[in-house]
């Protein structure tokens, strides 16, 4: 006999355990059969009222759960869960008639979506979804900017001497013309406001890199999104144009007039975005903020380089574009007396310019990763050109019997501060193999840049290039994405082993250059 495990059943295996005993005796004694029968029938009678009220209660709790569940049941199938508010707030109790209130029996949950992401970019902070300020784009009304289409072979010349060194001409190319609409006046401001959209220099850090500075960010939101008010041409010679910017408050960024300009070059000339984040990323600060942007009157809509004007500058000359005068022999020369280093005043017969020693240092680092060769050797002397290349098309590899005589091009300064170069019309080669590589760059170089050699050194060179260029959103789409971008970078990343090698094996001394 096994024990009962319910209430019910429990009290009634004890009335029994004691009844049955009793009724027995009473059954078996010698008291008269009437009084017997009497006190049988009244237990009997008591014991059958109990079992019936048990039985009543539990068939009517049965009947309201039978009423409860199909009800409940189809509110779960319509409504899941509806009294669980999805927006983590706490409900109050439902209040009643008599002004008690209920307290339901509810855990309260809170759901949250899950958050989208950009693309995995290795090396950068984890991306955050943030809001984006509408920027005014440019566009042009009836007024287009066409050119000719460009070839792959064709390559850049040096840039003109009253654009900053920008000549957007090439040897046997068109030059860029102006296609007019009616009303429309040349170099004017009559040009159509274009609806807000996002801005193409995207950050979705808290805070831009290291290396860039908050006006390195101000300038390139302006030129990749500053309305243009004007399209000037620069010169008769040379068919470059500047774009007239709006969107900057006066005085905040260097400009060609009132308004702030941007020098608009061709889409083979791209590299010149790459030059500009790479030489922040070194810590070497020479060359101007440059974008890349699409507009409408590009002939076939493709992306081009937008270079920040600055009317700093000082005055070029029109044979070699360079604001100091310099043939490769007396740049030799400087270099071995090394002018203005650790405040020495150089002698009238040294033959210094008032150039600091160490530019030149970072010159020769710079253009040797992007083998630029048309400032230091642009004759093409220490490697071996195409026949695209400039020097080449211009006729001047012959010249290389004579070298010391061969002038330096495209050395600027500022007016306001001659002890430091401006990088320039900084078309880089990434196709130059690496048994052409142009060492003539190096020559004469005894010290090097302790910052942008502790970059080379540290192997985030690649992570630092690919969080910087990813904030070009239309160059780095122009370059074919992160795909694209990771062949580039392999190069720089050899020729940086190569320049490592070289340092090593000369004996070139690494020095801190701050000044």
């Amino acid at each position: 006999m096994t024990c009962p495990d319910k209430p019910g059943q429990l009290i009634n295996w004890f009335i029994c355990s004691l009844c049955v005993p009793r009724v027995r005796k009473l059954w078996s004694s010698r008291r008269p059969r009437t009084r017997r029968n009497l006190l049988l029938g009244t237990a009997c009678a008591i014991y059958l009222g109990f079992l019936v009220s048990q039985v009543g209660r539990a068939s009517l709790q049965q009947g309201r759960a039978a009423e409860k569940g199909p009800h409940r049941g189809r509110d779960t199938v319509e409504a899941p869960f509806p009294e669980i508010p999805l927006d983590g707030t706490l409900a109050p109790p439902e209040s009643q008639g008599n002004g008690t209130t209920l307290q339901l029996n509810v855990v309260y949950i809170t759901l949250r979506s899950k958050r989208s992401k950009p693309a995995n970019i290795r090396g950068t902070v984890k991306p955050k979804r943030r809001k984006k300020y509408a920027v005014a784009s440019p566009a042009l009304g009836q007024e287009t900017l066409v050119g000719p289409s460009l070839q792959p072979q064709e390559a850049a010349r040096a840039a003109d001497a009253e654009v900053q060194g920008g000549n957007l001409g090439k040897v046997g190319e068109r030059p860029w013309r102006l296609i007019r609409g009616s009303g429309v006046q040349v170099g004017g401001s009559d040009f159509q406001r274009p609806e807000t959209r996002e801005s193409n220099i995207r950050i979705y850090s808290e805070s831009a890199p290291s290396w860039l500075s908050k006006e390195d960010i101000l300038r390139m939101r302006l030129l990749a999104d500053g309305a243009v008010a004007g399209l000037h041409p620069v010169s008769s010679k040379s068919g470059a144009r500047l774009l007239v910017l709006e969107g900057s408050a006066a005085g905040s960024v260097p400009g060609c007039g009132p308004s702030p300009c941007g020098l608009l070059k061709q889409p083979l000339d791209m590299s010149e975005v790459f030059a500009f984040h790479l030489d922040r990323i070194l810590g070497l600060n020479r060359t101007l903020p440059s974008v890349s942007r699409k507009s409408e009157f590009i002939q076939d809509g493709r992306p081009c380089p937008v270079i920040l004007w600055d009317s700093s500058l000082s005055p070029t000359s029109n044979e070699t574009h360079s604001s100091v005068k310099l043939t490769w022999g007396t740049y030799q020369q400087s270099l071995k007396q090394k002018c203005w280093q650790n405040g020495r005043v150089p002698k009238p017969e040294w033959g210094c310019t008032e150039i600091h020693h160490h530019e030149w240092s970072k010159l020769a680092l710079f253009d040797f990763l992007l083998q630029i060769y048309n400032r230091l050797d642009i004759n093409c002397c220490g490697f071996r050109p195409r026949k695209e290349d400039a020097c080449v098309q211009n006729g001047l590899r012959p010249k290389c019997d004579n070298q010391d005589s061969v002038a330096l091009a495209h050395v600027i300064q500022r007016k306001h501060d001659p002890r430091h170069l401006v990088f320039i019309d900084n078309k880089g080669f990434f196709d130059r193999s690496e048994d052409n590589l142009n060492f003539k760059l190096l020559e004469g170089i005894k010290e090097f840049p302790e910052s942008a050699v502790s970059v080379l050194k540290s192997q985030h060179l690649r992570q630092k290039l690919l969080q910087s260029l990813f904030l070009d959103k239309v160059y780095w789409e122009s370059q074919g994405g992160r795909q694209g971008i990771e062949k580039l970078i392999d190069v720089i990343e050899q020729r940086a082993k190569i320049l490592l090698t070289y340092i090593n094996a000369h004996g070139a001394k690494v020095l801190p250059m701050n000044e």
